[in-house]
């Protein structure tokens, strides 16, 4: 028997665009795919400087410090939600502007090695929470944005946010430093 943090979520468990991150997953158990980008992040951002971490490869563009914020902040959102569905709160939960959140965190005010700090944290929270779920609360859903979410697809999203902002800063940022 498959595992629940193997299946990969259907349609219908997630708004379509949601598919993009999903997507990028690869096949397999994504608690696995979650704890492995702990350290594929940190190897990425390990040569980055304090004084490189401000680089924007573009006028108003995030920062690598802000890329690296909406990432925690984009995880913690998206585990509150898995977290309520799994529980059996089927919402409805609000949605979140990343345009207006990332510049509310003041993210260059902060050094680099507290942010990488702080997102190893909350992925940390995150997998503790997934080992423990039981089988049927990965199949749970609610509504999170006016769209109907699953607490597996919420899992996957997660994964798949992280791939895709890691080679957003490997192929714009970091190829410039």
């Amino acid at each position: 028997m498959t595992a629940p943090s193997a299946t990969r979520p259907a349609a219908g468990e997630f708004l379509p665009y949601f598919a993009t991150y999903i997507d990028k997953v690869p096949d397999g158990d994504v608690i696995a795919v979650l704890e492995s980008g702990i350290g594929t992040t940190r190897k990425a951002l390990a040569r980055v400087t304090e004084e490189r971490a401000g680089y924007r490869y573009a006028e108003g563009k995030w920062s690598i410090k802000e890329v690296l914020g909406h990432m925690s902040d984009t995880e913690r959102i998206f585990t509150y939600r898995l977290l309520a569905f799994a529980r059996g709160d089927a919402g409805p939960l609000p949605g979140f502007d990343e345009n207006s959140y990332t510049p509310a965190q003041e993210s260059d005010r902060v050094p680099l090695a507290w942010l990488l700090d702080e997102f190893v944290a909350v992925r940390a929270a995150t997998l503790a929470l997934l080992k423990v779920l039981p089988p049927k609360a990965w199949e749970r859903r609610g509504v999170a944005s006016k769209h109907p979410l699953s607490a597996r697809a919420a899992a996957w999203i997660i994964a798949g946010h992280e791939i895709h902002h890691r080679r957003v800063l490997e192929e714009r940022y970091l190829t410039a430093l």
